[in-house]
């Protein structure tokens, strides 16, 4: 029996898919073979550039990127670390770029959160991450249904304007969800725990924390860019920073708005709670007249009053019950007061 090796999601060579731009009106799907070709010939097709998009979760990708691809030192650091945040930086006239996204299912977990890491240069654009993203997804379905792409930052300024607007739909959804807690809220019908927005908050906390410094990372790369970069692309890198610098700002004014409603949230449970202490404390102190007393009249001693008198019941009825009244009278005028 022949076993055929695990492909996760891509090819024996870890990658995802590969698109060559220049040669034609559209994006042309290339293998992995051809693909070596070109790098070892790129320097005989200046009009032409390359991207490349690997399964880290393949182990025989870095391998491949390492024997086929000269790319920067700083890179592959990239690829070993653990939670980082967004950032753009230059490595030997190449950009390297960490982006963070969320996965395909994305379900408001914190766990859902995970990174795309890049490299760019003139000629060459490679990606690479370990489960699919819906960014990286919505430009791999841009780039094969033949969108035109005139250089690699325009490519990455796709990438940066997709992630853009799945944070926007996460950050709509979220809101939609916020809304219906605050009409339950306004209209007396507290079915949600804190709990349900804490979780939410902190998953809007993680992304704006991971994805915060991305505009000054564009930012710091628009001051000095490479020399490869035209003024076009700079342009385009300049508005899909500004589009993301709005969604932030939506993003924290919903977690403010997320912190509000849980403090209302905790102010009606309060109110609820002194609302029950209080309707125990009044049933205790009506109930401690008549527990004083019969506790007094049930000792087994002498000298026990009216135990004889034919009346002594309906006597110490009325002794409680006035008791009572007194006592009640007092606690309802403290609640008056």
């Amino acid at each position: 029996m022949q076993i055929s090796a695990v492909a996760y999601g891509s090819d024996q060579c870890g990658l995802v898919c590969s698109y060559l731009f220049g040669r034609g009106p559209h994006p042309l799907p290339i293998e992995a073979a051809d693909a070596e070709q070109w790098l070892r010939q790129r320097a005989s097709h200046p009009g032409e550039f390359l991207w490349l998009h690997f399964n880290l979760a393949n182990t025989a990708s870095e391998k491949w990127m390492r024997e086929h691809t000269m790319l920067a030192h700083e890179f592959y650091e990239a690829l070993h670390e653990g939670s980082r945040s967004t950032r753009i930086e230059q490595a030997d006239n190449t950009l390297v770029a960490v982006i963070n996204d969320v996965l395909r299912d994305f379900s408001f977990e914190p766990s859902d959160i995970a990174s795309v890491c890049l490299s760019v240069d003139q000629h060459l654009l490679v990606s690479a991450r370990r489960q699919p993203l819906q960014a990286v997804e919505r430009l791999r379905q841009a780039v094969r249904g033949g969108e035109t792409v005139a250089s690699t930052v325009v490519l990455l300024t796709h990438l940066l304007r997709d992630q853009a607007d799945v944070l926007t739909r996460i950050v709509r959804d979220a809101t939609a969800k916020v809304d219906s807690i605050e009409d339950n809220l306004l209209s007396g019908k507290l079915r949600y725990k804190r709990h349900d927005l804490g979780s939410l908050r902190r998953v809007l906390v993680r992304l704006q924390r991971l994805l915060a410094p991305e505009p000054a990372a564009l930012f710091r790369l628009l001051q000095r860019p490479p020399t490869w970069v035209s003024e076009s692309d700079r342009q385009e890198l300049r508005e899909s920073s500004e589009e993301f610098a709005v969604t932030l700002n939506d993003m924290a004014a919903l977690q403010e708005r997320i912190k509000a409603l849980q403090e209302e949230i905790a102010a009606l449970v309060n109110e609820a709670n002194n609302r029950s202490l209080y309707v125990l404390t009044i049933v205790t102190v009506l109930a401690l007249p008549i527990n004083i007393i019969a506790g007094l009249l049930g000792m087994n001693v002498g000298g026990v009053p009216l135990a004889d008198d034919k009346e002594g019941f309906w006597i110490i009825a009325a002794i409680v019950a006035i008791f009572t009244i007194v006592a009640g009278y007092w606690a309802f005028g403290k609640e008056r007061d």
